[in-house]
């Protein structure tokens, strides 16, 4: 049985045409597949279904069709090399969901679209398919996922679905079976920048105001990045009011082809390459009532990240696990919804590729993760609005992901010293007290706050004029000091301490929505205002989890316009984008052990998310803290990219000077490490500012082909060569790290550690954090001071941590640490240093008038296996020491930094 292509022009959307249904009806009928060619529709003439180039005929379905453009940007079929299976062909060997969920592989009259045609799938009948709900429990997509009721057969089978009974917390007891009724792709068409198609079902879900149907657009807007947005073509929904690039043409080489199946409807995106499937949407029905959206994926491997804000390892597990979205005033506490909401993962594929998923919407929503391994998204409101970031290396994924989000600012260089802050100083002279028995002690200091009590019944934009009648006396002696003051206002999630108003809220759908998601408090209203609330944009059913980033962008626009110098916002509440106009704190911790762990994912979550100036609370705010807690917290909290120490009122102080001398030394020699890497530190946030880095990052991002660096939370690095490995423990002495494979030199030292890719134990006595530098790095540090602004003008010392190769390479990111807009105004200066064949060199590629004043002191030389005879500068003979751990040392360079110049040693 033989078909001719699609012949005529008008036959635009073949599925949705007469002619089209009546073909597929036809292949459904006689469960027949094997075909040459598209069935006619009108003409014997052979032409693409999208334009007026002659469609090629086919002896047999090659392995694989894949959307790949030509070399002059027209459209091309492509088979996929040997070896690399269909997108379809891949779904087909996932854990079978029944004979019509499973993938897209048995799909009675999947139609495909790869490029611009559509291809009818071959496809032997199934033989012998399973019963209803034969479905194994790890593919079990939830049918009941109110939590309100106790599920029955009866309940359960009124949604036409399967009810099993198992173990509690595994799976659902009532999910979808394989027939269960969804959309079909009725019609697609080629556009400028991708496809536009139209989606009906004709059977309703159960769920209020069934939306029966969809707009289906998607957009290929880069050659990483894929843009599939699903919207009600005829009533207009909230939309969230981000600024998001608009792409102008469709990519080219794009790193993804497309897979369609028609009925159920369905998109598979695949790596090209790899053949990997990093989404497969046809395993569980799509839903799209007004206030709940619902769609599933498979993902590709167990190996997710993001999705915050939550309390839980960086490496998420995938046993079930509902993971909430709500901004919510609470204390960070375990399977809580935060004050957050991320809906933005990365995973990892097999052989350390990464891609990332996106889903822009700020409605209450929910992640469900199962062993398939598999997510569901819930929304109650919005539009489902996805981005895929095809990496294809896990720091490319987070970059893609801020080029639609944006980048995050560039920090003032003061923001990066160390903060000091409680709830409960009670007075500004009490506040001052502590700031100058910080100085006496010569404690690095760059800011000090003062929390609530600050105000005049606790009222915003006010101050107690009794207590704190000082205070501008006291933010006087900051400045002279060359220190800063900082305020806390309001709880951004929006909190209330009542349940949305003390005359309740209506009974209406916003405040009690068809569907509840698994928030803290269990309505949308609880601990702030009534989700029906009007606002300027739309209901706070809409805006709730926007409140943060807009407080944050107001006060940085303030800041702005009144300063005239880079803001400084550190916001409790965020979402997407926050990183542009502010930082991050983890929120209202406790003093415990554990707590100082969490900071760790917390640190590496955020900035997955764009948001690299983040923190937790030092010593813990709520609590007593110990004396050893607080020294080993001050440890790892000198290596948070925003330090900040901060306790509740009520308990003892926790700032360094409060406890015995032999613990103030060990906080203030941790914080004089911090002090001088700032210019390293500050040129990671350069990085960020500039190509979307991460400042803090897990080791996997450096070392994705290492599996076992994949579950690592309780190290991390700083950028990608400073590696920090801090006691969490009480009582211990040491401390085990991984050092995946290569040579560690110990940052203090210069020793050096040659891993094969091993867990170490190491030293760490009470006073010491251990820090390593990676193998080929160039470290450019500072004398450090007790503030950031008089160490900006101490000379540099530069580390080299040598290859084993003999080679390095690092840079300097240099301004007036203030100004606005520094780099893209070209007041700045950059310096790239690199290190081959026995020679250092330091290049200025760019220069201003900051770097006049700065002078390279000294360089240190970390494994040179041998002892040099000479070392010149700039071919003048200089003195120099060597020691036996293979360290090479020289001082008294006095070297301008604006002024390119080399050092030899043979």
């Amino acid at each position: 049985m033989s078909y001719n292509a699609i012949g005529q022009e008008q036959c635009q959307s073949f599925v949705g045409s007469d002619c089209g249904r009546k073909a597929f009806q036809h292949y459904q009928g006689k469960r027949v597949y094997k075909l040459n060619r598209l069935p006619q529709c009108g003409s014997s003439k052979a032409s693409p279904p999208f334009s007026t180039q002659t469609m090629k005929s086919y002896r047999k379905l090659p392995t694989r069709l894949t959307h790949t453009p030509g070399p002059y940007g027209e459209e091309e079929e492509e088979e996929e090399d040997e070896g690399n299976e269909p997108a379809l062909e891949a779904a087909r060997k996932t854990p079978s969901l029944g004979k019509r969920w499973l993938g897209a592989a048995v799909i009675v009259g999947a139609v495909v679209l790869v490029g611009t045609f559509w291809v009818i799938r071959a496809q032997s009948p199934p033989s012998g398919p399973p019963e209803k709900c034969d479905v194994p429990e790890a593919q079990r997509f939830d049918c009941y996922p109110e939590r309100d009721t106790v599920v029955t057969p009866e309940l359960c089978g009124a949604r036409g679905c399967c009810f099993l009974q198992s173990s509690q917390g595994g799976p659902p007891w009532c999910f979808y079976p394989p027939d269960f009724p969804s959309y079909a792709l009725t019609t697609l068409n080629r556009t400028d920048l991708g496809f536009l198609g139209v989606l009906t079902r004709t059977t309703k879900a159960h769920y209020p105001k069934d939306v029966l149907e969809l707009q289906l657009q998607v957009d290929l807007e880069t050659d990483f990045r894929l843009h599939i947005k699903l919207t009600d073509p005829n009533n207009p929904r909230y939309e969230v009011p981000l600024e998001v690039p608009n792409a102008t043409k469709k990519a080219q080489n794009p790193l993804y082809s497309l897979d369609f199946s028609r009925d159920p409807f369905g998109i598979l995106v695949k790596r090209r390459g790899s053949g990997v499937v990093l989404l497969n949407t046809t395993v569980a029905p799509l839903i799209f009532a007004d206030q709940f959206l619902q769609i599933s994926t498979l993902l590709p491997s167990e190996f997710l990240y993001g999705l915050g804000e939550h309390r839980r390892g960086f490496l998420h597990h995938l046993d079930w696990t509902t993971l909430s979205f709500w901004a919510r005033d609470v204390p960070p506490t375990e399977s809580y919804n935060l004050y957050g909401a991320h809906p933005f993962y990365l995973s990892l594929e097999e052989a350390g590729s990464a891609h990332g998923v996106f889903l822009l919407n700020s409605n209450a929503m929910e992640v469900v993760l199962q062993p398939a391994p598999a997510l569901t998204w819930r929304t109650v409101g919005g539009i489902l609005d996805f981005y895929v970031f095809l990496g294809p290396d896990p720091s490319s994924v987070v970059q893609q992901y801020q080029q639609v989000i944006g980048f995050p600012s560039m920090p003032p260089f003061w923001g990066l010293g160390f903060h000091l802050c409680r709830w409960g100083y009670g007075s500004s002279n009490e506040t001052w007290q502590t700031v100058k028995n910080m100085r006496n002690y010569l404690i690095p200091q760059d800011a000090q706050w003062n929390d609530i009590d600050y105000m005049e019944g606790s009222r915003d934009f006010t101050v107690d004029p009794e207590h704190f009648s000082t205070l501008p006396q006291l933010v006087m002696d900051l400045h002279k000091h060359g220190q800063y003051y900082v305020l806390i206002l309001d709880m951004n999630e929006p909190s209330n301490f009542k349940d949305g108003s003390v005359d309740g809220c209506t009974s209406g759908e916003l405040d009690n929505p068809p569907y509840k998601p698994a928030v803290l408090g269990g309505t949308l209203f609880a601990k702030t205002i009534c989700t029906s609330a009007k606002q300027s944009l739309s209901s706070h059913y809409n805006l709730h989890n926007l409140y943060g980033l807009m407080e944050a962008k107001a006060s940085a626009s303030a800041l702005i316009a009144i300063r005239g110098k880079r803001p400084f916002v550190i916001s409790r509440s965020t979402f997407p984008s926050q990183g542009r106009y502010s930082g991050h704190w983890l929120g209202d911790n406790r003093s415990e052990w554990k707590d100082m762990y969490w900071s760790i994912p917390g640190l590496l979550n955020f900035n997955l998310f764009g948001i690299p100036l983040v923190g937790a609370d030092i010593c813990g705010f709520s609590g007593s803290t110990t004396e050893e807690l607080c020294t080993r917290w001050m440890q790892l909290g000198a290596f948070y990219p925003f330090a900040r120490n901060h306790n509740t009122k009520g308990e003892k102080a926790q700032d360094p000077v409060a406890f015995s001398p032999m613990a103030r030394t060990a906080m203030k020699e941790a914080l004089m490490t911090r002090y001088a890497l700032l210019p390293y530190l500050y040129t990671l946030f350069h990085h960020a500012h500039h190509w979307g880095d991460t400042v803090a990052r897990p080791l996997f991002f450096e070392f994705p082909q290492d599996t076992n660096t994949y579950a690592l939370d309780r190290q991390f690095l700083w950028g990608r060569n400073l590696l920090v490995t801090p006691v969490l423990e009480s009582g211990v002495d040491s401390v085990t790290g991984y050092f995946p494979r290569g040579l560690w030199y110990d940052y203090y030292t210069g020793s050096s550690l040659q891993s094969q890719g091993e867990r170490v134990k190491l030293a760490a006595p009470l006073d010491h954090i251990n820090v390593h530098i990676r193998e080929g790095a160039v470290i450019p540090t500072q004398k450090p001071d007790i503030t950031s602004w008089m160490s900006s003008g101490n000379p540099l010392l530069l580390v080299v941590a040598l290859s084993q190769e003999g080679m390095a390479w690092g840079d300097l990111f240099w301004d007036d640490g203030e100004s606005l807009n520094t780099f893209e105004r070209g007041n700045y200066s950059y310096v790239v240093f690199n290190v081959s064949q026995n020679i250092f060199t330091s290049t200025v590629l760019h220069s201003n008038v900051e770097v006049i004043y700065i002078t390279v002191d000294g360089l240190t030389v970390y494994g040179i296996q041998k002892q040099p005879q000479v070392v010149t500068v700039n071919g003048q003979e200089i003195p120099f020491s060597y020691l036996e751990n293979q360290v090479l040392s020289m001082s008294g360079l006095n070297l301008n930094l604006n002024r390119s110049f080399s050092i030899k040693w043979i």
